[in-house]
């Protein structure tokens, strides 16, 4: 069946989720940050992740800016940096103001030509994707922002993949997903999307129960895979 809907996940597939620490160690000032800031990032990442499916699996669901927070405080305070009050304030501020990765901004161009339907569909709350894709100038690219918000669960609950028939009138089979988690994209494929892993680390294939469609090491390959 022919693909009429690319849907995406925000954090490091559209936006860099690197940026905000690196943006803040090249400031002036923060040499004690610079010398950790690759594993802050890094840190900080694992831990929103390993939050939102705990969070799920405990039935205690907070918006994707707590587990943000909580991801950073348990960061810094790994490399010694918890007591710096403005550094944390000033990575924070950063996070609403990521860099889409170079690719992107051409890519969904594309697929928008092509009249395809494109949207996002994120464990990130409502005001953190307003506030990235608006940063990023994606706004006029994107037909909607999807938020787990609306269901009150992290992906990868399968609620969360039904987001997008309910708002495209799609059958599962016409939808592209495409994520920088292979989890996610384990999940989405178990769901009966089409999926592709945008792998930027090439990382090994997770050991789950289904596996990616297809693996790309950035996004500029998407288009043709949605048949454009």
């Amino acid at each position: 069946m022919t693909i009429t809907t690319c849907i995406f996940d925000a954090y490091g597939t559209l936006f860099d989720v690197a940026a905000a620490a690196r943006t803040a160690a090249a400031e002036p000032g923060r040499a004690a940050f610079a010398a950790h800031w690759p594993k802050i990032a890094q840190n900080w990442r694992l831990k929103q992740l390993q939050y939102t499916w705990l969070r799920a699996v405990m039935d205690r669901h907070t918006d994707f800016w707590q587990v943000t927070q909580d991801g950073l405080d348990w960061a810094l305070e790994a490399e010694g940096l918890d007591g710096d009050a403005e550094l944390r304030e000033r990575l924070l501020q950063l996070y609403w103001e990521l860099e889409a990765f170079a690719e992107v901004p051409a890519m969904l161009r594309t697929l928008k030509d092509a009249g395809l339907n494109t949207a996002i569909l994120s464990n990130g709350s409502p005001d953190m994707l307003d506030g990235a894709v608006k940063s990023a100038a994606l706004d006029g690219l994107l037909d909607d922002v999807l938020s787990v918000e609306d269901v009150g669960i992290f992906k990868p609950a399968e609620v969360v993949y039904d987001m997008v028939g309910n708002r495209f009138g799609c059958t599962r089979t016409e939808v592209l997903f495409v994520s920088s988690n292979g989890w996610d994209v384990a999940a989405a494929t178990g769901y009966g999307f089409r999926t592709a892993w945008v792998n930027r680390a090439s990382e090994p294939v997770d050991r789950l129960p289904a596996r990616p469609g297809h693996i790309f090491n950035d996004l500029t390959g998407i288009p043709a895979l949605a048949g454009v």
